[in-house]
């Protein structure tokens, strides 16, 4: 298929999105929207830069990525595009014959169905409705915990702790414990996804912030008498170096009648530790929150559809970076 082809098929697909479409680019996650659409280039604006927001993107240039994208059986890399060129295969995505593969880093040619870079289409009224209603609950531990400790949070005054019964504190202590560990948990699983897509060291912005790809540095000293050598060769004497060993004055510990005093400035810090978890309890109060959405009727459904919707929204914010474009119609002219 040549190029002019493929050029019409794109501006066509541009013509048929929906008003408040949202776009974002493949490798720093900028959102964008298209202001116009037009024979020799489409015009866009950025959400997330505080200069330059818009910019026009020429028809010569997509023509580039064409051939380059047509002339890599494997996909063309998106690390050898040009600086500030992000939007360009994310436009192109929306063609039925190009895709974007993010895990790869590549964007492709293929006849197989493809996805486009599209987070979001805009429309209101039924069809938003409808998608709501389709939203399944996530199998998440942080989730469920997350939903019962809002409505822990919902039915007491927080913000003055010393007023609250014993017993309420100790479920809303136990509650944020198992957020902190299960959201942790979701955080690393998180991580690890986004570091085989962070490809530059550059930062990468979703709507609730930004994360970047770094390095930690971990040391771990090598035998002791190879590091002994080595800085006696260096000029170092051993006495310099020589310490006294925890682990060994441990040990030590267990073979003689000498305490922890003796060699140890010992100090006591008290804290609260979380015992046990009545699992059956937040199961059995988790389920009446849900029974309870499911038989309120009227503005206190509504109600409660929102604070739940809300709490997702706060889950999703560990989970998935979003971004956005709104389209306008094709003009003429130049």
């Amino acid at each position: 298929m040549s190029f002019r082809i493929s050029w019409d098929n794109l501006l066509d697909r541009l013509d048929e999105l929906p008003e408040g479409s949202t776009l974002i680019t493949p490798r720093s996650h900028d959102r964008f929207r298209v202001k116009d659409v037009q024979q020799q280039r489409v015009i866009i604006e950025f959400l997330d830069k505080d200069i330059d927001e818009t910019r026009p993107l020429q028809q010569d240039q997509f023509e580039t990525l064409y051939r380059r994208v047509s002339d890599e059986p494997d996909g063309f890399e998106l690390d050898r595009l040009p600086p500030d060129a992000d939007a360009y295969p994310a436009v192109l995505s929306l063609h039925p014959r190009f895709e974007i593969n993010e895990d790869a880093g590549v964007v492709i040619e293929t006849e197989a169905p493809t996805t486009s870079q599209i987070l979001d289409t805009g429309d209101t009224g039924d069809d938003l409705h409808s998608s709501e209603e389709e939203r399944t609950e996530p199998d998440l531990d942080v989730y469920a915990d997350s939903l019962l400790l809002v409505d822990a949070l919902e039915r007491h005054e927080v913000t003055s702790l010393e007023q609250i019964d014993t017993g309420v504190l100790v479920d809303l202590y136990t509650l944020l414990s198992d957020v902190q560990r299960n959201a942790n948990d979701l955080r690393q699983d998180v991580s690890e996804v986004l570091l085989t897509r962070l490809h530059h060291d550059r930062p990468v912005s979703g709507p609730f912030g930004s994360v970047q790809r770094t390095t930690r540095r971990n040391r771990s000293l090598k035998p002791d008498e190879e590091v002994l050598e080595t800085l006696e060769e260096a000029g170092i004497e051993r006495e310099r170096v020589l310490g006294v060993d925890r682990s060994k004055v441990d040990d030590a510990l267990e073979v003689t009648a000498l305490s922890d005093s003796d060699v140890y400035d010992v100090t006591e810090s008290e804290y609260v530790r979380k015992a046990e978890v009545d699992e059956e309890h937040k199961e059995t109060r988790l389920q009446g929150l849900k029974d309870q959405l499911a038989a309120t009727e009227g503005s206190e459904a509504e109600e409660l559809r929102e604070e739940i919707q809300e709490l997702e929204d706060r889950i999703a914010e560990l989970t998935e970076f979003k971004s956005g474009a709104q389209f306008h119609t094709r003009s003429g002219g130049p």
